[in-house]
């Protein structure tokens, strides 16, 4: 007999729609116990029978506090969903956690590799770094088209604040933004952030992998498929032993 599997129930409490494509979701609810850095299937009653794979932004919260990033992706049902119909008081069900990434945080400097909303469990997992009293150091390469798409930068340059072991490498496809108005953009923007000059024009692979190879790092690669896949053949090809390489399989 196949056992069944464990679902949590979990009331949506904010919903924040960031950009045109994108909105961060908060809830609350039953506590799910994750790791930070993994991953959960969700299922949302715009599209109860179709599951939706998220990494919570938050480490795991006693309280049952929960924040997913969501992008709409082409073709996408339920992350288009999501990011234009979310409402307060809806409720979300989350399936069992499941991925093995991770920080040994007894282990060598670590570089987490972002693109675009890949960002969420990294938040976790440096969420929960800063509650341990010798974090490794951290080199954190966050990725997007351009500098309007890089929609957590306020929240990483705070950190940056108070994290003296992080260090954050923003990377933009190009440095000019599109010449449409985002209406999102333009209610949330505020003038904390990186500057154009922090900024690093290129592709997330290439940038990186311009560092050299990392042969005593910790490597953590989260993105679309097509980001990993090209960041996993760069790094290889550039030196990084396979073995050091973490990534959640799409």
């Amino acid at each position: 007999m196949q056992a069944t599997q464990t679902t949590w129930t979990s009331t949506v409490v904010e919903h924040h729609r960031l950009r045109h494509d994108l909105a961060v979701v908060r809830l609350v609810g039953d506590f799910v116990p994750f790791e930070p850095g993994q991953y959960v299937d969700v299922s949302v009653p715009q599209n109860p029978r179709l599951l939706r794979r998220l990494s919570p932004a938050l480490p795991p919260s006693l309280d049952g506090k929960l924040e997913f990033h969501v992008r709409t992706v082409p073709g996408g049902w339920v992350s288009g969903d999501i990011v234009t119909g979310t409402s307060p008081g809806d409720q979300w069900q989350i399936l069992e956690p499941r991925g093995t990434m991770s920080v040994d945080e007894d282990g060598p400097d670590v570089i987490m590799i972002a693109g675009g909303t890949g960002l969420a469990p990294f938040r976790s997992i440096l969420l929960d770094l800063s509650r341990r009293p010798n974090p490794p150091r951290v080199f954190l390469f966050t990725g997007d088209r351009t500098p309007r798409d890089l929609y957590a930068s306020d929240m990483l340059y705070l950190l940056l604040q108070n994290l003296p072991w992080l260090t954050v490498i923003p990377v933009v496809e190009n440095v000019a933004n599109p010449d449409w108005t985002d209406e999102w953009y333009e209610r949330t923007r505020v003038d904390v952030g990186f500057t154009e000059d922090d900024l690093i024009e290129g592709s997330l692979p290439d940038v990186v992998t311009s560092y050299g190879a990392f042969t005593e790092h910790q490597v953590l690669v989260c993105g679309s498929a097509a980001m990993v896949r090209a960041t996993l053949d760069r790094l290889r090809d550039t030196g990084t032993p396979t073995e050091n390489i973490q990534f959640d399989p799409y």
